[in-house]
């Protein structure tokens, strides 16, 4: 049985009726923000209430005026992307700080000081972030706020969204092991076979990722690859 304070109400109301589903706050809110969730990982139980509190289930004549149907996963989605997902002060709170540290990994990926060229640690974001007294909403994507937040803590930092463009060479015993991992590294531009069989390419990548895909490289060849960052925009 699911514990009371790990669920909460999502409510829809339209055209004079309520409609109330039991769910899971993270995954509800996971689901509503555009994420590929399963719904029978978000709702905790098959009931559609007109009021959950009293106990009131919602008439079918009323679920079919308002959704056109009775089918329960069909309402209980619209239910949870229309209406509104209600949280204790406490459920917001941690969804906030879950939201506030994908931002920042976002961030840290995707941007660079612009005068080094070099990535931002995750807590000079996170101090720029409080020195500019951003405010992080738990119910909209993380994309969309972090380029929002980037604007903001750019009055704070030197700070920029950029791309790397790295050449990368491997030889011929870890060639094809690289090459079949690099479209999972960053977006490929350039690739080139020696006559040896020793693999060139050229790879774009978030700035702020350089030394996670050097890394990765590194791994995948036993440091046995050559890095050069070409170009950083």
């Amino acid at each position: 049985m699911t514990k009371k304070e790990e669920y909460v109400i999502a409510r829809y109301e339209h055209g004079g009726e309520r409609f109330e589903i039991l769910v899971k706050p993270k995954e509800a809110n996971e689901l509503k923000s555009g994420k590929s969730i399963s719904l029978s990982d978000v709702v905790v139980s098959d009931e559609i209430y007109k009021d959950v509190k009293k106990g009131l289930k919602a008439s079918p004549s009323a679920l079919k005026k308002v959704f056109g149907t009775t089918d329960f996963e069909e309402i209980a989605r619209q239910i949870i992307l229309k209406g509104e997902i209600q949280v204790t002060a406490e459920q917001r709170k941690e969804m906030i700080e879950n939201k506030k540290k994908q931002i920042i990994d976002y961030i840290s990926r995707n941007a660079i000081d612009p005068k080094t060229h070099l990535p931002i640690p995750r807590t000079r974001i996170e101090m720029a972030m409080e020195q500019a007294r951003v405010q992080i909403d738990p119910n909209k994507d993380v994309e969309g706020q972090a380029l929002q937040i980037i604007k903001e803590i750019a009055k704070v930092i030197p700070i920029k969204v950029a791309k790397a463009l790295i050449e990368i060479k491997v030889d011929p015993k870890h060639s094809s092991k690289v090459k079949s991992q690099l479209h999972n590294l960053g977006e490929v531009k350039k690739t080139n076979w020696l006559g040896d069989g020793t693999l060139i390419a050229e790879l774009e990548i978030p700035a702020g990722m350089q030394q996670e895909v050097i890394d990765k490289l590194n791994s995948l060849t036993k440091g046995e690859v050559e890095v050069k960052i070409l170009q950083v925009k």
